[in-house]
């Protein structure tokens, strides 16, 4: 049923904070892939209002992806040090920390959106929902994949009925989708094929570094039916990613990249910069109340043009990075992958 969907093993990641839009997402599209959009930190409107944009830009398949919310306990003595610790850095910028404050990411009203809205693919990171919610959505004619980082997750998704799993290796840029907010073992992408398509049989899109027809063929072989590519994509034009943050991944400035919990309290991959580096000790595990501490922070820095004090999300092959249209990028792709 999953595998009826794609037109080639080529989909784009939901990257949150404005990279993916209806412009990205439908040119995918209608390219051949499957594009994404990003749900996280919308609201439901703004999330329905980009749904039916990209329904009347494409009449092919593409998904949307839900953050699954948490209810983690905090430190708030951490919290209030991690504040004087940034402090300065919002002060330099004019702007003042954010409350640091739970919410639950519009969650029920995406998911009355959803039903309404019939999406081909919806997809979940952070969680994997209740299976009664997975029920409503394929009812409502949505197939389901929820992203999972090890094996114990991927069970979990399959016994709560997923259609197909998002396996997510650490090479990956941007959040780490764990269940959980917490330091675990961390796998890298070829060998976490390996490991869940020997034990469950649900299709796997595989995520993670992918920037290449090469690497595309590297995880088909491996197992999967799919490769999730965020990355590759930051450069095209119809990206929405800041001009910033697209400059910064061509910039040999920013030579690696390491996973923080500076900028969010979770656990991200992103070009190490200056307020990574004097801040990932400090940050504490604390999501999302570090994400709205810091995202004054980062919007005044992207307005400034200070790629230091931005969330700068890559995965470990961004110097692969190609500034070319969505549409031309899958093509190319497919003409590496063959």
């Amino acid at each position: 049923m999953f595998k009826a969907l794609l037109r080639s093993p080529i989909i784009q990641a939901p990257m949150a904070g404005g990279a993916s839009n209806p412009r990205l997402a439908a040119a995918v599209s209608n390219a051949g892939g499957v594009g994404f959009l990003a749900a996280g930190y919308k609201t439901a409107k703004e999330m329905k209002d980009e749904i039916e944009q990209t329904q009347h830009m494409t009449k092919h398949p593409f998904g949307v992806n839900l953050f699954v919310p948490g209810n983690e306990e905090v430190d708030e003595t951490l919290l209030f040090a991690y504040r004087e610790k940034i402090e300065k850095e919002a002060k330099g910028l004019g702007v003042s920390i954010g409350e640091a404050e739970m919410d639950d990411d519009d969650w029920e009203n995406k998911l009355t959106v959803l039903k309404e809205a019939q999406v081909d693919l919806v997809s979940f990171t952070f969680g994997c929902p209740e299976s009664s919610v997975i029920k409503d959505l394929q009812s409502a004619g949505s197939l389901i994949a929820v992203t999972v980082t090890n094996l114990q997750e991927a069970k979990k998704a399959a016994g709560a009925g997923a259609d197909a799993l998002c396996v997510q290796g650490i090479e990956a840029g941007g959040h780490r989708a764990s269940f959980e907010n917490r330091t675990e073992d961390d796998y890298g992408l070829l060998v976490l094929i390996r490991m869940i398509e020997t034990e469950l049989k649900l299709p796997i899109i595989a995520a993670g570094g992918l920037m290449h027809g090469k690497d595309i063929a590297a995880v088909l072989a491996a197992g999967a039916v799919a490769a999730q590519l965020g990355t590759a994509f930051l450069r095209c034009p119809e990206s929405g990613a800041s001009p910033v943050h697209k400059a910064a991944l061509n910039n040999p400035q920013f030579n690696q990249t390491a996973i923080t919990r500076a900028f969010s309290g979770r656990r991200a991959r992103g070009l190490v910069n200056h307020f990574m580096k004097e801040n990932d000790h400090a940050a504490p595990a604390a999501y999302p109340y570090v994400h709205h501490m810091t995202k004054h922070v980062r919007k005044a820095a992207a307005q400034k043009g200070n790629p230091d004090l931005m969330a700068l999300w890559a995965g470990q092959g961004y110097k692969l990075s190609r500034e070319i249209p969505a549409a031309e990028l899958v093509e190319l792709l497919m003409e590496e992958l063959k």
